[in-house]
């Protein structure tokens, strides 16, 4: 899909009604080519955008700029590779290639339609100023996610129900909300580090033809930027924290299983060995004739049971 934004509407004179936006959703070949004429720019493919060294992700040609970053999404289609997102700055025209929706570029689009935009970096810094936001708040809402995830996996309930069914159950779930919790951290990370080198990109080279509100804006995101980094930082160290903690309790919950098999094994060996002993049917067993054997052989294999029950109780290991 290609949409074409403009600085003022159809009844404008043409000098100001000019394209400033051409937005690239999921683009066909067609549209590609279409867009690359009427902007007169070669436009990069997917494969291109998805290129991780730098060299690629951010170039210039003249007053063009050439930047791309991976999403905090992941396309199935696609094997769950990162989406990439490519933008093309100059002073009249900004280019998006996307290939997914994206929840801060509604949102420009929505006010565009409200308030005209002053040229194609003003339309950039809104969008910047957007996936910021959008970050921000996928941070705020994972770092509920794991406080609550904390608060289950150490409530004094939790420690009471220990060895519990039920109990086990809620701490695999939590397992898999930390682990799903980590893996949006880190592509919410990657998507954030791509957003840091575009900015310091365009304020670097695009600093002559940029207006002094737009250099603001953009220095404004660079450090919103760096603290929600840091941010992601500490949420990271949590959910690594939580996982070793989780997978800890489930260890512990284990071993309490092992060590109940074990003891249950060594209290069955002396009752399993006396009867044993008194199953063999020897014509010469003194016990053999004996009018008291029988209950005498319950009384020993009760008595070889009950004493290592108590010796467990009194370490403290049952």
């Amino acid at each position: 899909m290609l949409k074409i934004h403009s600085l003022a509407s159809g009844d404008a004179p043409s000098q100001e009604s000019r394209p400033v936006w051409f937005d690239l959703l999921d683009p066909s070949a067609e549209e590609i080519a279409q867009a690359a004429t009427d902007c007169g720019i070669q436009i990069p493919s997917r494969a291109s955008l998805q290129e991780i060294e730098t060299s690629s992700r951010l170039r210039a040609e003249g007053a063009v700029l050439f930047a791309s970053m991976p999403l905090s999404l992941q396309d199935e289609s696609a094997g769950f590779a990162p989406v990439p997102l490519g933008f093309i700055l100059s002073p009249r025209l900004l280019i998006t290639v996307r290939y997914s929706t994206i929840h801060a570029f509604a949102r420009v689009e929505e006010s565009i339609n409200l308030v005209q935009p002053k040229g194609s970096a003003a339309v950039f810094c809104a969008l910047i100023d957007g996936m910021v936001d959008f970050d921000a708040d996928g941070l705020e809402k994972l770092s509920g996610e794991l406080a609550a995830v904390s608060a289950r996996a150490f409530s004094p309930r939790a420690g009471s129900s220990r060895g519990n069914k039920r109990h086990s159950h809620a701490l695999h779930e939590s397992l898999n909300a930390v682990g799903t919790g980590g893996d949006h951290l880190s592509r919410i990370r990657e998507s954030m580090l791509g957003l840091q080198r575009i900015i310091g990109f365009v304020l670097k080279m695009a600093a002559e033809w940029l207006s002094p509100e737009e250099k603001a804006r953009l220095s404004t995101a660079q450090q919103d930027l760096n603290s929600l980094v840091d941010f992601e930082a500490h949420l990271s160290s949590k959910s690594q924290f939580l996982l070793d903690a989780i997978l800890g309790f489930i260890n512990t919950e284990q071993n309490d299983i092992f060590r109940v098999l074990t003891i249950v094994s060594v209290i069955g060996i002396p009752p399993t060995l006396i009867a044993s002993m008194y199953g063999m049917n020897f014509h010469d067993m003194p016990e053999l004739r004996w009018r008291w054997g029988y209950p005498y052989g319950l009384t020993l294999i009760a008595l070889s049971a009950l004493a290592p029950i108590l010796w467990f109780k009194r370490r403290g290991w049952w």
